[in-house]
């Protein structure tokens, strides 16, 4: 029941208009089954496998998202059912999800993602080489694909300032890009920032997706 009660008290919490992503990655189909019964339909999931087999066991109005930085090579395994995939940071890999989507007949909806951590070791695009896609005559092609908005992961840190200082510039390069960037496989719409330690400063900062896990399930488990 507490799973139940986190979301519940989430919810409560955060303005309407921001989707809740609940993080389910390595917990078991139970846990996902409590988090459903307690109203949650968005689920995001790390490994194309792990979340094919929760997709194969679950009911089937869940909305799952692949939030895991993702090869090439799995895109096929998900390529019929995933709702929306983040963190996508290279032209590549947009056009293998349009190939896959292509052999589906269906419009894969997606996140570019944007380096505005200050650590190293976050995968993203520059602003720069976001707008290089997006202009770029390869990503025009692409129909099977649609870019919904953009996503990023602010700083390990506790230096909130430095956190609002990300969060804010990834709000304005989206409104930015809102105002001047739509085609058909292009139309702004989500800002997905915000996690289970920043998540209320990103939604002070325009965040409209935050993803939760130990927020709503607990401590990860490692080791399963």
């Amino acid at each position: 029941m507490e799973i139940k009660k986190n979301i519940a008290e989430i919810k409560k919490s955060i303005p309407e208009n921001v989707i809740l992503v609940a993080v389910s990655k390595t917990k078991p189909i139970a846990d996902l089954q409590e988090a459903y019964d307690g109203g949650q339909r968005v689920f995001g999931e790390n490994k194309v496998q792990e979340m094919a087999e929760k997709f194969d066991a679950l009911p089937k109005d869940i909305q799952w998202h692949m939030i895991g930085h993702l090869q090439s090579n799995k895109v096929k395994y998900m390529a019929h059912f995933v709702n929306l995939i983040h963190g996508i940071d290279k032209l590549k890999t947009l056009q293998e999800i349009n190939k896959q989507a292509k052999k589906h007949d269906r419009v894969i909806s997606c996140l570019l993602q944007a380096k505005i951590a200050k650590e190293e070791s976050k995968f993203g695009l520059s602003f720069e080489e976001i707008e290089h896609i997006l202009k770029s005559p390869d990503f025009q092609e692409l129909e099977n694909i649609k870019i919904v908005g953009f996503m990023g992961m602010a700083s390990f840190s506790d230096n909130q300032e430095q956190l609002n200082e990300e969060f804010a510039s990834l709000k304005n390069f989206f409104e930015l890009h809102k105002k001047n960037t739509s085609t058909n496989n292009c139309q702004l719409e989500i800002l997905s920032m915000g996690m289970s330690g920043d998540y209320p400063l990103a939604i002070k900062n325009g965040s409209t997706m935050i993803r939760l896990g130990s927020s709503i399930f607990g401590s990860r488990n490692y080791s399963s």
